[in-house]
C-alpha cells in the first residue's frame, strides 16, 4: 500500500560505476540502452543512499553511502530536478526501432517516469510520501519518521566500520531535519501548509521522537546491536552524544515550526486550495494511477464500482443469515462481534501477527498450480513500530533487498486492534504478502532479462492494480471456500478500493470536507471511525494514490477477461500470469500494450 515506499527517482553518472554492483543486479548485455540504463541507475543510488542500502547495492563502489543518507535542501533539490530534466532528453533521443520488442518496453517503462517527475516537478512545493505529496512533512513523510525505522531495520551492523557508518547517518539525520524545516518554512511562505489535523498528527508523532538519548530509537538500536557484536563501548556513548547535541535540537526546530503552522493552518483537505491546485491534482492522478483519466471520469468509475460490488456483498450477507439494514451498517456489526477479533492487548496483537503468518504459507502452498515461477526471497508479517502507530498506514510492504539477506516485510498497523477483524486482515495479508506485492515485486526483483533499473522502479497503478487482483486470486483458487466471512473480507476490501476513487476525487476535486469523507467511508463499508481517519489523512497528504488500487485492477482483469474470450479453451491462467509479470512492473496504458500483443501471439 505504500507505494510508495516501492519507487525511486533517478540521476545520470558514470556508466563505468555500475560495474562494480552485485552481478545478480546487473546481468544484462552491454547493449546502447542498457548502458545507459546503467548510467542512470548509479547516479539514483548516489542520490538515494537509502535506496542502495535497501537493495544491498551499497557495496563496491557506493560502499560509502553505507554512511550517508539523501540530500533534501532546497538545492540538492534543484540539482535533482535539472538532472531529470537532462535524463528524459537522453532518452528521448533513443529510436526506439532500433530496439527489440522487449528494449521498447522497457524504455517506454523508463520514459514514463522521466517525463512523469518532469510533470509534478514543475510545482514548486511538497515532497514524496506514497508518490507526489505537497507536503514536505506529514503523518507518512519526512525524516523524521523515516529515517529512525530506516536505521533499526535496514542498516546492518556486522563490523565496526557499520558502527561507524551508522554514527555518521546519525549526523545526516539531524541535517536532513534541518533542511525539511528549511523547506516547510520556505512552502509555507507560498500558502503550502497541511491542514491542521494533519499538523495535529504530526505533533504527536515528534513527541515520541523528543526523549532522552537513552530512550531513543536511533541510540538503542545501536546500542544493542553494537553490544551484540561485541563493538566498543564508545558506540552508544556517540550516539548519545550526537542525539543529544545534534539530532534533538533539530527535533525541536522543527517542532517548533510546526507549532507556528499550526496555529495558521486551516481544515480544508484537499489540493484545490494549493497554488495551481487543479493542475497538481490532475498530475498526480496521473502520475499514481499511469491512466490518462480525468477526476470527474474517476469519481464516476468509483461510484459504478461500488453499486455493483455492494449488490455482491449483500447476496453473501443474506447467505449467512444477516439480512437486516445496510450493506455498511451489517458489516459494521460484524466488525464488532468479538468473536471476529484479536484483543487489543499485546498477546493479541502477537495472535494477530500470528495468524497472517498462518495464511502466508496456507496460500503458499497453493500458489505454484497458478504460477510458473515463485520467488526466491522468503517474507514474513510484523507490526508497525509503536513510535509511528498514529500516522501509519494500516498496512504496507517492504521489498527484500535483492541478494535475499533480508526479507520482504509486510507491516499491519496495530494500534487498535479494533480496525483488524480477522476477515479483513486476511485478505489484507493476500494483498501485501503473497500473491501481491511480495510475489510481483520478487519476481520483479529476481527477473534475469530485467535492467536493474525496471526491477527497482515501481508503478502504483500496476503494484496496486497487481494486489488487488491478488485478492480475487485467492478467492479463485479456495482460500474462501471454507470461511464465508473471509470472502466478505475480500469484497469488502474490493468495494473500499472502489469507495477510494470517490472519496479521493471527493476531496481533492470536489471539496468535501474532511468530515463528510469519513461519514462516506463508515456508511458504506462499516469502518470504525479510526479506520476511517486514518484512511482520509492519507487521501490528504496523497493526493491520487488511492485511485490506482481499483483502476489498477480494472485493467488486469479486463486483459484477463478479453484473452479468455479470444483465447477461448486455449486460455491458460498460468501463461496469463506470466505474460503480465514477464516484464515487472508497467504503466497501465504499457500493460495493455503488453496484454494485447501476448492474445495476438
Amino acid at each position: 500500500m505504500n507505494a510508495t515506499k516501492r519507487e525511486f527517482l533517478a540521476g545520470t553518472a558514470s556508466i563505468g560505476a555500475i560495474a562494480l554492483l552485485p552481478t545478480a543486479a546487473t546481468a544484462q548485455p552491454k547493449t546502447p540502452l542498457n548502458a545507459l540504463f546503467d548510467d542512470l541507475v548509479q547516479a539514483q543510488l548516489r542520490r538515494g543512499p537509502e535506496g542502495a542500502t535497501n537493495l544491498g547495492l551499497d557495496t563496491g563502489i557506493n560502499a560509502d553511502l553505507r554512511a550517508k543518507l539523501s540530500d533534501q535542501s532546497l538545492a540538492a533539490i534543484a540539482r535533482n530536478r535539472a538532472e531529470t530534466r537532462a535524463e528524459l532528453k537522453r532518452l528521448e533521443a533513443i529510436d526506439s526501432a532500433k530496439l527489440t520488442e522487449d528494449e521498447r518496453v522497457d524504455l517506454a517503462c523508463v520514459l514514463y517516469t522521466r517525463r512523469t517527475a518532469v510533470a509534478v516537478q514543475r510545482f514548486d512545493f511538497g515532497g514524496s510520501g506514497y508518490g507526489p505529496s505537497p507536503y514536505v512533512i506529514s503523518q507518512q513523510s519526512g525524516a523524521y519518521q523515516s529515517v529512525p525505522d530506516f536505521l533499526d531495520t535496514k542498516h546492518r551492523i556486522e563490523t565496526a566500520g557499520d558502527a561507524d557508518a551508522y554514527l555518521m547517518r546519525m549526523r545526516a539525520f539531524a541535517g536532513q531535519l534541518e533542511a525539511q524545516t528549511e523547506r516547510m518554512r520556505r512552502d509555507a511562505g507560498a500558502g503550502v501548509i497541511p491542514p491542521d489535523y494533519i499538523l495535529d498528527l504530526v505533533l504527536t508523532q515528534l513527541g515520541k521522537l523528543r526523549v532522552p538519548a537513552g530512550e531513543a530509537l536511533v541510540v538503542q538500536s545501536l546500542t544493542r546491536r553494537a553490544a551484540a557484536k561485541g563493538l566498543a563501548q564508545r558506540y552508544a556513548a556517540d550516539a548519545r552524544r550526537i542525539h543529544t547535541a545534534e539530532i534533538l535540537p533539530a527535533l525541536e526546530k522543527q517542532t517548533a515550526l510546526t507549532r507556528t503552522l499550526r496555529a495558521r493552518a486551516t481544515h480544508d483537505a484537499g489540493a484545490w486550495k494549493l497554488p495551481d491546485g487543479a493542475d497538481f491534482y490532475a498530475a498526480s492522478l496521473r502520475a499514481n494511477t499511469t491512466l490518462n483519466m480525468s477526476a470527474d471520469e474517476v469519481h464516476r468509475f468509483g461510484l459504478e464500482q461500488a453499486k455493483s460490488i455492494s449488490a455482491r456483498m449483500d447476496v453473501v450477507l443474506r447467505a449467512q443469515g444477516f439480512t437486516q439494514g445496510t450493506v455498511g451498517e451489517r458489516m459494521a456489526a460484524l466488525a464488532r462481534d468479538p468473536r471476529y477479533l484479536f484483543p487489543n492487548t499485546e498477546a493479541g496483537k502477537l495472535a494477530a501477527i500470528a495468524h497472517c503468518n498462518e495464511r502466508q504459507a496456507a496460500i503458499n502452498k497453493r500458489l505454484p498450480s497458478v504460477f510458473e515461477r515463485m520467488p526466491p526471497y522468503s517474507f514474513e508479517v510484523r507490526r508497525v513500530p509503536p513510535q509511528t502507530e498514529a500516522g501509519a498506514a494500516g498496512a504496507f510492504a517492504q521489498s527484500p533487498s535483492l541478494d535475499g539477506t533480508r526479507p520482504g516485510l509486510v507491516y499491519f498497523n496495530l494500534r487498535d486492534t479494533a480496525d483488524w477483524p480477522k476477515f479483513d486482515l486476511t485478505t489484507t495479508t493476500f494483498h501485501e504478502g503473497l500473491p501481491g506485492h511480495q510475489l510481483e515485486g520478487g519476481l520483479a526483483l529476481s527477473n534475469t532479462r530485467l535492467p536493474l533499473i525496471r526491477k527497482i522502479t515501481g508503478f502504483s497503478g500496476y503494484g496496486e492494480g497487481w494486489a488487488l487482483y491478488s485478492e480475487q486470486l485467492a478467492d479463485e483458487i479456495g482460500m474462501y471456500d471454507d470461511d464465508p466471512l473471509g470472502r466478505l473480507g475480500y469484497l469488502k476490501a474490493q468495494l473500499f478500493r472502489a469507495n477510494r476513487c470517490v472519496v479521493d476525487t471527493g476531496l481533492h476535486q470536489y471539496r468535501w470536507t474532511r468530515e463528510r469523507a469519513i461519514k462516506y467511508f463508515m456508511d458504506a463499508q462499516g469502518d470504525t471511525l479510526g479506520d476511517a481517519s486514518r484512511e482520509i489523512d492519507r487521501y490528504t497528504v496523497n493526493p491520487g494514490q488511492a485511485c490506482s488500487y481499483k483502476l489498477g485492477h480494472s485493467v488486469f482483469a479486463d486483459v484477463r477477461e478479453r484473452a479468455k474470450a479470444k483465447m477461448g479453451g486455449r486460455f491458460d491462467l498460468k501463461a496469463y500470469h506470466t505474460a503480465v509479470l514477464r516484464h515487472g512492473r508497467l504503466p497501465l496504458d504499457v500493460l495493455r500494450d503488453v496484454g494485447d500483443r501476448w492474445m495476438d501471439a
